[in-house]
C-alpha cells in the first residue's frame, strides 16, 4: 500500500477546485501545489499499470443478455462467469446491457456542464456532512487530508429518494432516467451474483432491502495534471456498498485501475459498457467468499476525464452481516465461521466517508481477527 507524505507548509493550504485551479493560471500551469505531490513507497509507482503477464487472465465480460436469457443453459453459463469474476477480480464488464448509450453520454455530458458552472454557483450545492443529500467539492475530505486530491466531485443521494442540482437545467431528469435504468441492471445483476452463491435469486434483495436501498451519484472531475506522476485522483481504496457501476467520457489515456494478484491493471472498457466493482458489503455478505476490490484513479496530462460511479448498497438501517447460509457458528461443514461483525449501513458509512481513504482499513475494522 502506498504511503503518503507532503511538503510541509507553515499555513495550511487554501482548499479549491481543481478546475478553478487550472482555470485561474494565467499560464498554462507547470508543476502541482506543494498540497498535492503524494509520494509513494519504492514497490508502487503511481501511474504504473502493469498488464497480467498470462493473456488467458482478462478482465471479464458479462454479457448482460444472456444474464436474462429465457435459455436455462445460457444463463447457467452467465451465472459461473460471474462467481468468478467476483472470486478471481471483484470486477468486470457489462455488454448488452437495457440502458442506452445516448442516456449514457447525456449524463457524462450534462455532467462535465455542471464542473463548469462558475465556482459561486457549484458552492450552492457545497453540503456539509456526509449524509448531506448534494454535496460538491474536491480532493476526498480536505478536512482530514494532508495532501490533496487531483478530483472535483459531486455527490447525489438518488434513491430511495431522488436529489439533484438545479443546474445546468437539463441534466436533473437526464440523471434520475439514467439512475433507474442503472438501477435496473444492479439489481438484475445482483440476482445472478444471488445465485452465484448458492442463494435463492431473490435472497439479497430481500435481505439488503433493495426496495429502499441506497443509491449514490458520484460524479468525478479529473483535469489535465503538469505532474501526473506525482499526484492521485483517488488513493487505494474499495467502495461501501454492494456494487459500484461506473461509465466515463472517451479519452484514449483511462484513469480508473484495479489490484489484481498484486499488480495495478488498467480497466480500459468499450463503448457503451459498464465497469462494475465489487463493495465492501459483498465482502461482508459473503463471508469473505467474494472480496472487495482495491481500485485507484491516476491523472494524466494531456485530457480531462470524467467518470460517473453508481454506488448501489443496501437500506441505510439495514444491519449487515455474512449471510448465515454461508457460514457456521463453528466452522463446521466445511462452512467458515462468520468473519466480519454485523453493522448498520448508515453507520460504515458516515465511518469511511468521514476519514481518509486508506486502502480496506474501514472494512478492517468490522473483519473479526481469527488468531
Amino acid at each position: 500500500m502506498a504511503s503518503i507524505s507532503a511538503q510541509t507548509s507553515p499555513e495550511p493550504p487554501k482548499v479549491t477546485t481543481i478546475k478553478a485551479l487550472t482555470d485561474s493560471s494565467a499560464a498554462a500551469l507547470k508543476s502541482i501545489p506543494p498540497h498535492y505531490n503524494y509520494t509513494t513507497n519504492p514497490c508502487e509507482n503511481i501511474g504504473a499499470a502493469t498488464p497480467s503477464p498470462d493473456p488467458q487472465d482478462t478482465v471479464p465480460v458479462i454479457d448482460f443478455s444472456l444474464l436474462t436469457s429465457a435459455d436455462s443453459e445460457q444463463h447457467s453459463i452467465v451465472i459461473q462467469d460471474l462467481a468468478r469474476a467476483c472470486q478471481e477480480w471483484g470486477f468486470f464488464l457489462v455488454v448488452n446491457h437495457s440502458v442506452a448509450e445516448s442516456l449514457m453520454k447525456a449524463v457524462v455530458d450534462g455532467l462535465e456542464e455542471f464542473f463548469n458552472l462558475r465556482e459561486d454557483e457549484k458552492q450552492e450545492f457545497e453540503g456539509k456532512h456526509v449524509l448531506d443529500p448534494i454535496r460538491c467539492g474536491t480532493s476526498f475530505n480536505p478536512k482530514m487530508e494532508k495532501v490533496f486530491l487531483w478530483r472535483d466531485f459531486l455527490k447525489v443521494f438518488v434513491h430511495p429518494h431522488f436529489h439533484f442540482p438545479n443546474k445546468p437545467p437539463a441534466l436533473s431528469e437526464v440523471a434520475r432516467e439514467y439512475c433507474k435504468r442503472s438501477r435496473e441492471v444492479a439489481r438484475e445483476l445482483l440476482r445472478g451474483i444471488s445465485e452465484s452463491l448458492g442463494l435463492e435469486p431473490c435472497y439479497i434483495d430481500k435481505a439488503m432491502d433493495l426496495e429502499s436501498s441506497l443509491q449514490v451519484f458520484i460524479g468525478n472531475l479529473y483535469p489535465p495534471c503538469p505532474q501526473p506522476e506525482l499526484a492521485m485522483g483517488l488513493p487505494p481504496h474499495s467502495d461501501h456498498g454492494l456494487l459500484t457501476l461506473i461509465i466515463q467520457n472517451d479519452t484514449p489515456t483511462g484513469g480508473l485501475q484495479l489490484k489484481h494478484k498484486g499488480k495495478w491493471v488498467n480497466a480500459n472498457a468499450p463503448p457503451n459498457c459498464f465497469l462494475v466493482l465489487t463493495g465492501d458489503h459483498f465482502e461482508i455478505l459473503s463471508n469473505g467468499k467474494y472480496r472487495s476490490v482495491l481500485h485507484r484513479a491516476v491523472v494524466n496530462s494531456q485530457a480531462t476525464r470524467i467518470s460517473v460511479a453508481l454506488s448501489h448498497g443496501p437500506s441505510l438501517d439495514t444491519v449487515v452481516g455474512p449471510a448465515p447460509e454461508l457460514m457456521d457458528g463453528n466452522g463446521k461443514d466445511n462452512q467458515p465461521a462468520a468473519a466480519y461483525i454485523p453493522m448498520r449501513y448508515k453507520e460504515y458509512l458516515e465511518l469511511q466517508q468521514s476519514n481518509q481513504l486508506d486502502g480496506k482499513s474501514c472494512l478492517d475494522r468490522v473483519r473479526i481477527q481469527i488468531s
